[in-house]
């Protein structure tokens, strides 16, 4: 199962990117109506955060229909226009699947909720709840109606997982797979993919909050190499990519190898903890540069030498932007944000982009927690409360790490709300929208890098087929590394701060051609100068 390496995919939050309605939450007409702007960008596929019904108590994670779409976001009319125009465009779509729970209000639990004993073994109930705690904080196990039984749910309470070990339930969901493969879709992200197979003990784990009960475990590759068989797998270009909690380099091989007919590539977030106070979100510390390295460098040649392949981005509807964690945006918001996309499109994997971050998009710099809406950072505020944080510094915690950050309206001009909508919209805009947006930026630095780097991965068979090996590894401030393919060779140099700093140049290197940089080109000598936040990519 072999994916085209050159393609770049485009991440939609719909919620956020275009109203066309007036009512402040975008719509599948906004994507429409901004296929041509993504054509000129020069991604090759969209990948779209669900809109399927949904009670949104997890902003859509929470699934009570997997076949229809929510009218909130438009019609399954306005979905097969998407699709057709973004084919015309020479643009596909990638659909989010959450396979591994389920709304509470789904017709599936509310059958099982009713005493429907087929239903009840779509999900996992027991007598006894084990010692698991929800990644949303608090207990897994949640009292299943009036019947004494608990469900387990690794996330929300009204997010119910499904036991994949019912052959009904994998039925199911490859039939929901199927449907909108049929109507034409070309990928599918699947989140939290690598928690779907639980043991069939289900025991205390006071491990790590119960994690490795029902992270990776083997049975979870049978399950992948199934729904492969009986849907996609088929296909040839079809592109999948697994969103993987706590995951390994071991597994995300075994995940993404073609031979093993399981996935595309894989997601992991390792590095984007490395600003993580004793490995705790709710913390603020400035971004550990060896860590990062570190884990770049781990994964870049581990999967490299395994022949998986790694979903590559910095943003996501889940992150605060990336341009506020890493770099000093005050001083060099376009020469880090180049950087930082370099380091990435440069690299083995396939890249990704999140809808603003072609722009040098920031953190919204809200006023008070009433401008946060994100469940999540709601609950945090007031456990960091509970815990002795004064109001103040809980908030500038919230202020850093909210997934809010992310979820802001897309900047598209510097008319009221941005350009996304003539209403009201369902969370307020980033303030920076009146200087930092798509007509302003097209002209700029940002976007046009990013059409760059996109080109270069088309023309370029090393950047897209390379292998990966570290370089500078020993280097305090620049995060490196080389791609062989045959006989050529590029190396790609990323200064991660705001600081020159001078390094030997190898011989091999001193007679290349600079392929891409931030700054003005300079002579390739023994000795080179990086400017603060420069990127540097020579090919010979």
């Amino acid at each position: 199962m072999t994916i085209d390496k050159t393609k770049v995919v485009y991440q939609i939050y719909p919620k956020s990117y275009k109203d066309t309605s007036g009512n402040g939450v975008g719509d599948l007409k906004g994507i429409i109506e901004k296929l041509p702007y993504l054509k000129e960008l020069g991604i090759d596929m969209v990948w779209l955060n669900p809109f399927y019904p949904s009670p949104q108590r997890d902003n859509g994670y929470d699934i009570s229909d997997y076949t229809a779409v929510n009218p909130l976001f438009g019609s399954m009319a306005d979905f097969e226009e998407m699709v057709a125009c973004g084919k015309e465009l020479g643009i596909d779509f990638m659909l989010d699947m959450v396979l591994n729970h389920c709304s509470t209000e789904h017709e599936w639990f509310q059958k099982a909720l009713a005493g429907d004993q087929y239903y009840q073994d779509f999900f996992i109930l027991r007598d006894e709840p084990t010692d698991w705690l929800s990644k949303f904080g608090g207990n897994a196990w949640a009292p299943f109606g009036d019947t004494g039984k608990y469900y387990l749910h690794l996330f929300d309470q009204t997010q119910a997982d499904l036991n994949w070990r019912n052959p009904h339930v994998r039925e199911e969901l490859f039939k929901v797979v199927n449907f909108w493969k049929d109507k034409g879709v070309k990928g599918f992200r699947f989140d939290v993919i690598n928690l779907i197979g639980k043991d069939e003990i289900l025991q205390d784990c006071p491990v790590n909050d119960g994690k490795p009960a029902y992270t990776d475990r083997p049975i979870t590759h049978d399950y992948l190499k199934m729904m492969n068989r009986a849907s996609f797998g088929g296909e040839a270009g079809f592109m999948t990519v697994g969103e993987m909690s706590a995951t390994t380099i071991e597994n995300c091989i075994l995940y993404t190898a073609p031979d093993r007919e399981e996935l595309s590539m894989a997601f992991n977030f390792h590095h984007l903890k490395v600003d993580y106070k004793d490995g705790q979100k709710w913390t603020v510390m400035p971004f550990d540069f060896e860590a990062l390295k570190d884990l770049f460098h781990t994964w870049g040649e581990g999967m490299s030498q395994g022949n998986g392949w790694n979903a590559l981005f910095w943003n996501n509807h889940d992150q605060p932007r990336a341009l506020n964690r890493f770099i000093d945006v005050k001083n060099f918001r376009n020469e880090g944000a180049t950087m930082l996309a370099a380091a990435i499109h440069l690299s083995r994997g396939t890249p990704y982009i999140y809808m603003g971050e072609e722009i040098g998009m920031l953190d919204p710099d809200y006023d008070s927690m009433a401008d946060y809406v994100d469940v999540e950072s709601l609950n945090a505020y007031q456990e960091l409360l509970a815990k002795g944080k004064s109001p103040a510094e809980a908030f500038e915690i919230i202020r850093a790490k909210s997934r809010d950050n992310s979820r802001t309206p897309m900047q598209w001009d510097a008319s009221a709300n941005a350009g996304f909508s003539s209403g009201t919209p369902w969370l307020k805009a980033g303030k920076s929208y009146p200087e930092i947006n798509v007509e302003a930026e097209k002209q700029g630095q940002i976007f046009p890098f990013y059409q760059d780097l996109i080109r270069l991965r088309k023309r370029y068979p090393i950047i897209a087929e390379g292998d990966y090996r570290a370089a500078y590894k020993d280097s305090d401030k620049v995060y490196a590394f080389e791609r062989h393919l045959g006989e050529e060779k590029l190396l790609v140099l990323n200064n991660f701060f705001a600081e020159d700093v001078d390094l030997e140049l190898p011989q091999a290197y001193q007679g290349g051609e600079v392929l891409i940089s931030n700054y003005d080109t300079q002579p390739l000598t023994d000795r080179i100068t990086l400017k603060p936040y420069q990127t540097l990519a020579i090919i010979v």
